[in-house]
């Protein structure tokens, strides 16, 4: 390392090695003390049988670009990944597609004499469509007859979450937020309804080994469990492959999920919305966008079409289950649906706050999408126009924006269980509030909806 280069503040506890930026680009160090595993994972060939089905990020070596300390064996510059997700901004399928990704390169790993010595959910990213592992590090040789050390670490962060979602609500893989080394399994199984333990994939790898765990204070059921034969960790795989490989998440539609068959657009207000946002596009050329309130991901796709590299952000997790499965069937690789609630979008977390970066962190980014947004985030929870400008114009160079003017159908929807004190809720308002923080370009009214686009620039 040279003395201006940055230690990510996420990178400290690993004894193995470490990542750091230089110059804008990300590297990892492997210090020494890892350098027998570090051979044996790219001498045993598990490296490059990886790095072809594309289940871990590839990297170079170049350490001849640093100078010399007595301290390190490589260092790595890994293949860049465009934004930086976590497990509790996935869907169901997302976190289950990341499980069976994991337990897939644990079962290459052993095939190689080596096993993961960390089965955490966040060494999983999504990159160009597919989930892939990020933790060159967390291979380590295995010994025959040792237990899986991950094996608690795993049915935390992968098992229980999933459990919870699929048997009780979609919502829960929120506790991940809280729990940032995986959901405890005393709680899964206090949350559980009886009925899931009648399968034998959550009654032995939740609450049989939460009641074994609760045992033996802080260590791991196999940890207790003596020595464990190939065929035995192998078979333990296997398990949790078909116990997750059986959870389904039960399909029901929320308020917001057929929001483009239920809404205040006549089809030809529709068309020429898509037409107006492509046209925009075109014009900007960006290479990266999020779309702020994706719902199912109609314009994130006009985006992707475009080779824009777009994250797509939408409150409702059935929406967001929705747009996931959509570009997983299509394969597509521009586009990462995620899980944010706007009015409360992810924190700095973590050690110091610094450990999981915010969403303004991860930012900024070229465009921001915002349509049929702003009734939501000024009238369904109470955030004045101002708050709103600041913070889009923390995000972003460019934004497309859709003001929606009161009488509309959706703010009437969303008026109709609550008293009307939004006076200040007008167009003028809102052009003056967000010229404080952009520079207004172009204003478009689309077809006879009354509803306006606006093309802004951050000043």
């Amino acid at each position: 390392m040279k003395t201006s280069d940055q230690v990510l503040a996420s990178s400290f506890r690993d004894p193995s090695g470490f990542l750091f930026v230089s110059e804008e680009i990300l590297y990892r160090q492997v210090n020494k003390v890892y350098q027998e595993h570090y051979c044996h994972l790219i001498k045993s060939g598990l490296y490059d049988s990886l790095i072809q089905d594309r289940l871990l990020i590839p990297h170079q070596e170049v350490l001849d670009e640093f100078p010399s300390n007595a301290d390190v064996y490589k260092i790595l510059k890994p293949e860049a990944i465009p934004f930086i997700s976590y497990p509790y901004e996935w869907c169901f399928s997302q976190l289950k597609q990341a499980a069976l990704t994991t337990l897939e390169i644990q079962g290459r790993a052993l095939a190689h004499g080596m096993i993961l010595k960390d089965a955490s959910a966040f060494n999983v990213q999504y990159h160009l469509g597919r989930p892939i592992f990020i933790d060159s590090l967390s291979f380590e040789r295995y010994s025959n007859g040792h237990p899986w050390v991950a094996y608690r670490q795993f049915c935390q962060h992968f098992l229980a979450p999933l459990v919870l979602m699929s048997y009780c609500d979609i919502r829960l893989n929120q506790l991940m937020e809280i729990y940032l080394d995986g959901i405890p399994l005393d709680l899964t199984s206090s949350l559980l309804p009886w009925s899931s333990f009648l399968r034998f994939g959550v009654l032995s790898h939740i609450y049989l080994h939460g009641k074994c765990q609760k045992r033996f204070s802080s260590a791991t059921i196999s940890s207790t469990s003596g020595s464990v034969n190939n065929n035995a960790m192998l078979g333990l795989i296997d398990s949790l492959k078909t116990t997750i490989d059986q959870l389904q998440y039960k399909h029901r539609e929320s308020l917001w999920s057929s929001y483009y068959t239920d809404n205040t657009y006549s089809d030809e207000d529709m068309t020429e919305k898509v037409v107006l946002v492509g046209r925009v596009l075109d014009e900007i050329q960006p290479e990266t966008m999020w779309d702020l309130g994706a719902n199912t991901g109609r314009f994130s796709q006009l985006a992707a079409e475009r080779g824009i590299k777009t994250v797509s952000f939408e409150g409702d997790p059935v929406s967001s289950e929705k747009h996931y499965l959509t570009c997983d069937e299509s394969k597509e690789k521009n586009v990462l649906p995620l899980i944010m609630d706007l009015a409360n979008p992810s924190a700095g977390i973590g050690w110091a706050h610094q450990e999981r970066q915010s969403l303004v962190a991860r930012g900024p980014v070229d465009v921001v999408l915002a349509l049929a947004l702003i009734h939501h985030l000024a009238i369904a929870n109470n955030v004045p126009f101002e708050k709103i400008a600041e913070f889009l114009s923390s995000l972003c160079e460019t934004l497309i924006i859709e003001f929606v003017p009161k009488d509309d159908s959706q703010v009437k929807r969303l008026l109709s269980s609550r008293e009307d004190n939004f006076h200040d809720y007008t167009q003028s308002l809102f052009e003056r509030a967000f010229e404080t923080f952009f520079r207004i370009d172009q204003s478009i009214a689309i077809g006879d909806s009354q509803r306006i686009l606006y093309i802004m620039y951050s000043e």
